[in-house]
């Protein structure tokens, strides 16, 4: 499009031919009402309450506290952002309160405030005034203006310092004073009264911004404020005062640009950028007292009007000022109203106010108090009868039929394509309004709901961005990762295919050693720990068990060599003879050690009277000469289990010093006919039958060693600690115990086995060890728990010896003679005599009995803890 250029503007303007706009209105402007007297100065409010923010804008940080006292002029607020501007206290007083209160808003809406008691003091703060501003750098004064807190005053509110700040080039400087709305005359008495210091603000103006020319526009129906203009810029040539003509809205910026240059302000565009810069007349009063007098923005011109208040005037007024206040100092009319209203700004583009204790800020210019009939009633709004005197009217060229259509509907994209953004709502539009339809409310909001839309839109999009951009950075990462561990194992592979061809060579690499030696090394700690914790065990237990072994025991364990494959065997070997013997044990004392037992051990009564009825078996016999592959078989597997526990049985050694004191013991009361009787056993049995009849010798002691303890005490009490004592014997023949019903029912030749292995290897000082180190473990925790056992109650005893004699009878008449099995649970007898021990037959179920004491010492010890626990 073709704009008017410099100089045919310039022609134009001193040939005082100007443009027009298209629409625009005439409306009563009730000037007169207020424009007579002079501006009033009102009195002091009893409290000030100042929002931070009073601009269109973000607003600054607050940087006073509760309790504070602040000067008049002293900043309250600090400006961190380009479009933040801070406010002062209007008075010296001190700080109320800083918390959220109404504000100037259609909806009522609250925002942070300050809340100032004023002294009445009146007491200015540390001013700081630029007198020869045309010696410092234009920075320094575009500062000085943002910290005076100046923004535009003529409505819009727009920071003063961003549009001073501009780089664009400026042909025309326009300063407006059309003041086209009704009733409002605070622009018409400021030029009156102050038109040399608006002359001063707009020479500090064209000092910042350089312009082509200096126009200062002004409605013809204000003939005083033009003559009051003439004569303060008539010493400037450059500087036009211009009357325009008398249509509403004249003074809208894009109109009045329209007006005096013939251009109009592009779509979404500044007046920047087709070369003109425009500021309100109060605007520029309040930048000559920034700067030549130092005082920031704390007051403006005010109109209080309207037919229902007595005294119609302009106010000099602080901000902060309740309207409340202004109203009072008018002599507002209540009565004169239907109900009480009050419209902030004129009668066309005004709202109406919520609440009396509104504060005036920046952009209030008037007060406006209509009596009853003085305004269209809000709510008369009838159909619209499509009569285009909307469209007519129309500043923008617009449609506001259609755009009110969809704005009522809420279709709002349909109302962006009739241009709703193009609206100035100037009001024009429901002025003409036959049906007196509010349009400008629909457009207000159908503006505001877009603007929402659009925000959630724009945080959407963001969020969309943040969300791709995360999933690329970590899509990068991956790849990243991936080839990171390619290039690792392609490393790894030609290491490897390096290390195999080169496995000749006598001189690998230094990182191969190195990663070899540390290894080596981790596995040499490992088995230095493993072979430590194992001898530190054997040398606890080895004095203690020594003394335990008899002569004979010793004396072939002495000529035995040691080895890792000698210690396994012995380990089978030790717990397949004791579950032998324990079957062993239940067939021979059926026949012969039954009426012996009962007078050598009175607590294993019933337990022999059971067994009279099972049949005698010839072991001594075959369990010596048979051996078969599954006997082998169950051996092996009855070995694992006993190796675990033994295992589990040092591991869980808490006493050792009464190990030892359990090993000095037994020896000393050990009967001379038990020793003779295992001194006398024959060599072909070696060191098998040596520790069975150790085993024997012990458990007799410990039971004649009970015997001397109780013998005030009754037979139940006896037979507990019999019990007790028999626990101390071997803690592996609970693995018998778990397992009773299994062998029962399969004959088994692993006492065969044990025969055979007892005589055909030798066992050496290490097997010596282990079989005594489970021993003395037993040892020490059945004296620990002796004390406990002897509480016992005599049911829970005799419960379990009723339940120990109903399996032993169950397993002697299910159990084959040649297959003894390993779930005997009976007691040793207590004295055997001298032949029967020279005879290998009785020796051996001897033997057998001392293991079955021992099964059954272990699980009545067992369920004593747990009646203990």
């Amino acid at each position: 499009m073709n704009y008017p250029d410099f100089d045919n503007i310039i022609e134009r303007l001193n040939s005082g031919k100007l443009f027009s706009f298209p629409g625009g209105v005439h409306p009563d402007d009730k000037k007169r009402l207020s424009n007579k007297a002079a501006i009033v100065q009102p009195t002091m409010p009893d409290l000030l309450t100042l929002p931070i923010r009073q601009h269109v804008g973000s607003e600054g940080i607050c940087c006073v506290n509760v309790g504070d006292y602040v000067y008049k002029g002293q900043a309250l607020s600090n400006a961190t952002t380009p479009y933040a501007v801070p406010v002062h206290a209007p008075t010296s007083g001190h700080i109320v309160a800083i918390a959220p209160h109404v504000v100037a808003h259609p909806s009522g809406l609250t925002e942070m405030c300050v809340s100032i008691k004023p002294d009445d003091k009146d007491t200015w703060g540390e001013l700081s005034p630029l007198a020869d501003y045309t010696a410092v750098d234009k920075n320094t004064i575009v500062d000085a203006i943002c910290q005076a807190g100046i923004s535009g005053m003529g409505g819009a509110g727009f920071p003063t310092h961003i549009k001073t700040a501009t780089s664009k080039p400026v042909e025309f400087l326009v300063l407006n004073g059309v003041e086209c709305e009704p009733y409002i005359t605070a622009d018409d008495r400021l030029m009156r009264e102050h038109a040399w210091q608006i002359r001063q603000g707009l020479d500090i103006l064209a000092h910042i911004i350089e312009p082509k020319a200096i126009v200062i526009a002004v409605e013809d129906n204000k003939p005083e404020a033009i003559q009051a203009l003439n004569i303060a810029c008539q010493d400037k040539d450059a500087y036009r005062v211009v009357p325009i003509e008398t249509k509403y809205p004249a003074g809208g910026e894009k109109q009045l640009i329209q007006v005096i240059t013939g251009r109009e302000v592009p779509r979404n565009g500044l007046p920047a950028d087709i070369g003109v810069m425009m500021f309100n007349v109060g605007t520029c009063f309040a930048i000559a007292d920034a700067i030549l007098h130092g005082k920031p923005l704390i007051e403006r011109i005010v109109t209080v009007t309207g037919d229902a208040v007595a005294k119609p005037a302009n106010f000099r007024t602080l901000l902060g000022t309740p309207v409340k206040h202004l109203l009072d100092e008018a002599n507002y009319q209540v009565k004169k109203q239907t109900s009480p209203k009050v419209i902030m700004g004129g009668p066309m583009m005004g709202f109406a106010l919520a609440d009396a204790t509104i504060p005036v800020v920046k952009t209030t210019n008037c007060l406006l108090v209509p009596s009853k009939k003085e305004l269209v009633d809000d709510n008369a709004e009838r159909p619209c009868i499509r009569c285009s005197a909307c469209a007519d009217a129309c500043p923008a060229s617009l449609l506001p039929q259609q755009m009110f259509w969809h704005a009522k509907a809420k279709e709002y994209d349909k109302a962006e394509e009739y241009d709703l953004f193009d609206c100035i709502e100037c009001g024009a539009c429901a002025y003409v309004c036959p049906s007196e339809i509010p349009l400008v409310h629909y457009y207000r909001q159908a503006k505001s709901e877009i603007r929402l839309q659009r925000d959630e839109k724009n945080k959407a999009e963001k969020a969309k961005q943040r969300f791709e951009a995360r999933n690329e950075r970590l899509e990068r990462e991956k790849e990243e990762r991936e080839a990171k561990h390619r290039r690792a194992k392609e490393a790894r592979l030609a290491a490897k295919s390096n290390a195999n061809s080169g496995s000749a060579s006598p001189a690998p690499s230094t990182e191969q050693n190195s990663s070899k030696d540390k290894v080596a090394a981790a596995l040499a700690r490992a088995k230095a720990k493993k072979a430590a914790l194992q001898s530190a065990n054997t040398d606890e237990t080895s004095v203690a068990d020594a003394k335990a072994i008899p002569p004979s025991t010793t004396a072939s364990a002495g000529t035995s060599a040691s080895s890792p494959a000698d210690d396994k065997k012995a380990q089978v070997a030790a717990a397949i003879a004791r579950a032998k013997a324990k079957k062993a044990q239940k067939l021979s004392e059926s026949a012969t050690d039954a009426p012996k037992a009962d007078a050598d051990l009175p607590e294993y009564q019933t337990t022999a009277q059971v067994e009279q009825h099972a049949p005698e078996s010839p072991i001594g016999t075959k369990s010596e000469n048979t051996n078969t592959p599954a006997d082998d078989k169950k051996a092996q597997v009855a070995a694992a289990i006993a190796r675990a526990k033994a295992k589990k049985a040092a591991r869980q050694q808490q006493d050792e010093s009464s190990t030892e004191v359990v090993a000095n013991e037994l020896p000393q009361s050990q009967p001379k006919e038990e020793a003779s009787g295992t001194v006398s056993s024959t060599q072909s049995q070696d060191e098998k039958k040596a520790r069975v009849a150790a085993a024997i010798a012990k458990a007799k002691a410990k039971k004649a060693e009970l015997q001397k303890q109780q013998k005030r005490g009754d037979l139940e009490t006896s037979k507990t600690v019999s019990t007790d004592a028999g626990a101390t014997i071997e803690p592996k023949a609970d693995l018998i115990n778990t397992q009773s019903e299994k062998p029962l029912d399969k004959p088994s030749s692993s006492a065969d086995k044990v025969e055979k292995e007892a005589n055909s290897e030798t066992s050496s000082n290490a097997d010596d060890k282990k079989a005594r180190i489970a021993a003395a473990v037993a040892k020490a925790k059945a004296k620990k728990r002796l004390a406990e056992a002897q509480n016992a109650q005599a049911d829970d005893v005799a419960t379990a010896n009723q339940n120990v004699e109903v399996e032993q009878h169950k397993a002697t008449e299910n159990a084959e003679p040649s297959a003894p099995t390993h779930e005997a649970k009976q007691s040793a007898p207590q004295a055997i005599s001298s032949e029967e021990t020279n005879s290998p037959a009785l020796e051996k179920k001897r033997r057998i009995a001392a293991a079955v004491a021992k099964a059954k010492a272990k699980k009545a010890a067992a369920e004593s803890e747990n009646n203990q626990s």
